[in-house]
Order: structure tokens, then sequence, then C-alpha cells
């Protein structure tokens, strides 16, 4: 196997000192997933990385990048020594950038980018190498960690890039130099750290800071500060493309049919007509698959092709993965229905969510009530700024709410969206998600359907568990899984 860092490029890349006597084939900032062979990262985060190289290197690390020789560790160990772990580690995802002569994509917004970066890994995945981040590795030091895992003969890469406060986005687009840019839409998410919408429009358009020369900003022209974001990119000399459903994007979502686990969806790519399936429902997703199509044009793909590689596409766990829980021996009581949409929430997303969870159908009959039901459980949505109550609150006016039976909430800031419900909707609250989780299993029945979100930090995957433990849980990915 070719070797992804040598200690020599590692050195030169880094500026470090140490032993020229290793080679990794990995890099790695965590040893509960270390694998033989990784470089090991001494991050220091909630612990000092440094406490863990000593047992990173016994579980087969091929070299530990450090600040200092820690406690415990010989002085021949294979470390690569440098002033600051970070930097370095940055200075690593730059050498790995300079050595790829692919096309880097970069994905940036307020809700929808690891969907997006999710659906390119896997359409472009049938027509070169690509490298992506198997999970959000999106901040200050996921960045540089997903470019210093890039093998050097990749094709595509696609970079994921997020913020919680201004003048994060910026740096780390010029660490990725992509060619093609995607803002996937803007919502007031992370807006205890701006002002207004525009402020956090304005961070998002600065993922254009690092495209390269004639690059490609691809732009949501439903948002209502498009013309906000459209301002930065011209200004960075960007190619522009649109897409959206309204107007006349480039990139047109015409319709979509939500049907079981897929989303059927007609489309117009400059003023071509094009059907295309998602294997997960969601007209938010259709969108996305729109900036994507668009992102395969940008790098040279081909669109009709990829369109028919998204079919094969499913959202993964806590992004609206879809699980048929089977209750009892053999099913013999009958089966529900989970949507996992547990790892993050806000408004725009919420309201996305509650309209799969209309789409689906519950099964009558089953159960021990005849009816089955549309069931909600709802978890804070965290870094809302000071209107934080009043945005829960709003959620009772949404359309969808009227077809969800019992929507139960954990959380202080649910509290607002609890009190707001109709009474007839209104559920349980509790203080916490292991509250809420301790009772799902009295509060669901066969042939129902659950909904489960939240904010991350607000902890709902604690619910999904919970239910996934009623019963057998296998993957609902097919019409026919959701019929079982």
């Amino acid at each position: 196997m070719t070797p992804l860092w040598t200690a020599q490029e590692a050195q030169q890349a880094t500026g470090g000192t140490g032993p020229q006597a290793w080679s990794a084939t990995g890099v790695s900032i965590d040893t509960r997933e270390l694998q033989s062979g990784d470089l090991f990262v001494a991050l220091k985060d909630v612990r000092d990385g440094h406490e863990f190289v000593a047992q990173a290197l016994a579980a087969g690390a091929a070299a530990a990048l450090v600040s200092h020789r820690p406690e415990g560790v010989a002085e021949d160990a294979p470390l690569l020594i440098v002033p600051d772990v970070l930097k370095a580690l940055e200075e690593l995802g730059i050498a790995a950038r300079a050595r790829m002569h692919g096309k880097v994509i970069a994905v940036t917004g307020s809700v929808g980018k690891t969907g997006t970066k999710d659906m390119l890994r896997s359409v472009l995945g049938e027509v070169g190498i690509v490298h992506a981040a198997e999970r959000s590795f999106n901040n200050h030091w996921g960045v540089p960690l997903t470019l210093a895992r890039m093998p050097r003969e990749t094709d595509f890469a696609v970079i994921e890039i997020g913020m919680n406060a201004p003048g994060e986005i910026a740096p780390l687009s010029r660490l990725a130099r992509p060619h093609v840019a995607i803002v996937t839409t803007v919502a007031a998410v992370h807006a205890a750290a701006f002002t207004d919408v525009r402020g956090i429009a304005r961070e998002k358009a600065s993922i254009v800071a690092g495209l390269e020369p004639g690059g490609t900003a691809i732009l949501n022209r439903d948002d209502a500060t498009y013309r906000t974001v459209r301002r930065r990119a011209e200004r960075a000399g960007a190619s522009i493309v649109t897409f959206g459903g309204a107007g006349r994007p480039m990139f047109r979502l015409i319709s979509t049919r939500l049907r079981g686990a897929t989303t059927c969806a007609i489309a117009r790519v400059r003023g071509d007509r094009l059907l295309f399936k998602l294997g997960t429902p969601g007209r938010h997703l259709a969108m996305n698959a729109m900036a994507v199509l668009a992102a395969v044009e940008a790098v040279g793909a081909d669109v009709a092709q990829a369109a028919m590689r998204l079919g094969r596409w499913s959202a993964p766990d806590g992004r609206g993965a879809r699980w048929r829980i089977r209750l009892g021996q053999a099913a013999i009581d009958g089966s529900l229905l989970l949507i996992d949409d547990a790892y993050n929430a806000n408004p725009t997303s919420m309201a996305a969510a509650f309209d799969v969870l209309d789409a689906a159908e519950p099964k009558n009959g089953i159960g021990r009530v005849a009816k089955g039901r549309r069931v909600a459980f709802l978890t804070d949505m965290l870094e809302l700024g000071p209107d934080a109550e009043r945005h829960h609150a709003a959620l009772a006016d949404l359309r969808a709410i009227e077809r969800i039976d019992r929507i139960h909430c954990a959380g202080p800031l649910m509290r607002a969206l609890h009190k707001a419900l109709p009474p007839a909707r209104r559920g349980e609250w509790y203080a916490t998600a292991d509250e809420l989780a301790a009772r799902a299993g009295r509060l669901l029945d066969a042939g129902d359907v659950a909904l489960v979100k939240g904010s991350k930090g607000s902890r709902a995957s604690r619910v999904v568990d919970a239910v996934l433990k009623l019963g057998q849980a296998v993957p609902a990915q097919s019409t026919e899984d959701e019929d079982a």
C-alpha cells in the first residue's frame, strides 16, 4: 500500500523533527478509532491528546504528531515534534492539497451541508476516486484533518465547511482551495453569534475566499439573502451557477413527490427536463440534489449519469435514516417505522422533517391503538440566540403539524413549543432527553411512524437509541420495507 505520509514528507510539510523511519497509511485524532499504521495527532480539546500517545503507539500507530515527548513515552519512539500540533495539522492539510491534482468541491450552508457532501461522494464515486470525511468534520480541526487524510491520487475531494462564529469559514476555504463552492441555504442558525441573518449570509458567502481562479460558486436562488451571497461571489471573480425552485435558476426543481422511502423529482437543467429519484424522502433533499448536479457539471462530470446515481443514495443515521422496528418475536406484535433525524436541528430543518413525517403513512389495525399515528419526539434546537423560545413556539404554526397526531418534547426550550401546541396534539414534556427516552416505549405502538429530531447537544439520539431497542431494527430503504 502506498503510504499516505512518510516521515520525510511530514517533516517537510510541518518543519517538525524526529526519526525518519516510519510511514503512515492514515491520520487519526482518536485512539478509539485509530487503525494500525495511522499517524496519531495529539490535539488538545476536552482532553490533551498527549495523554493518549503511549496508548496510540501501543495500538499500532506508525508515529505521533506532538509538541513534546509525553511522560512514559520512550526516547526513541516515532514522534514528529512540532511547536503547535493544530498548526502542524493545518500544514499537513496544505501539503496534501498541494500534491492533489483533482477537483475540490467545498460545501457550506445553514442546513444541508452533510447531505450534499454525501450525495456528491456517492455520485462522483462511480467516475473517480472521491475523498470526503465520513462525518461532519467541518470546523477548525476537522477541515485540516480531512485534507491531511486525502490520498494523493484523489480525483474529487468534497470538503464540508461549517462555522459557529464570524471569521471561521474564509480561513478554512483558503486551506481547501476549492474549484467549486456551494452555499446550500442561509437561515437563522448559530444566530447567537450574529446580529441578523444577513451577517450569517456574509459569513457563508466567505467560502469563496479560497476559490481557485476561474472557480464556480453554486448559490441558492430561493434564499432571501441570495443577493448578499452573490455580491461576495462576484467580487471573488467566481462564475455564478444558481439552483432553486422559483424564478429561473439554471438548475430548477419543478416538483417533488414523496412516496414511502423515496423522493421522485422533476427538474429543469439549463432548459432541459430531467427526472430523478432519491432513496430518501424529502423535498429539501431534492433541492440539495440540484446543487449536487450543478457541482457535477462544474467539475466536468456527466449530469444525466449523476442524476441516475442519486437513486442509490439514502440518508445516513441521524440525518433522516429510516428503520423498521419489528416488535416481538418474528414481529408477532407488528412493527413501527422510525425516522432518525437526531443529529441536528434548526427551524428550517425542523419544518422539512415535519413534511417528511407528514408524507409517511402509518398502518392501521395492527396495534393496541386501532389507528396508526404520526408521532414526533423533539428536543431543543440550540444556538438560536435570544429569540430561541420564539423560534420553538413558532413551530406550532407550521402546516405539517396538523397531520402529526402526538408531539412529545424534551428540554427547556421545547417547553415553549409544548405550551403552544393545540391540546389535541400536545404529548408529554420532560426536562431532559433521557427522561423522554425512558417513556418512548409507552408512547408508541405498532403501526406508528415516529420522528426523532433535535440538536446533537440536546441528546435527541438518546430517544433514537430507546426506540431502536424496542424490537429488531432493520433499515427501511425501500417502499417494500416501509410497507412491511
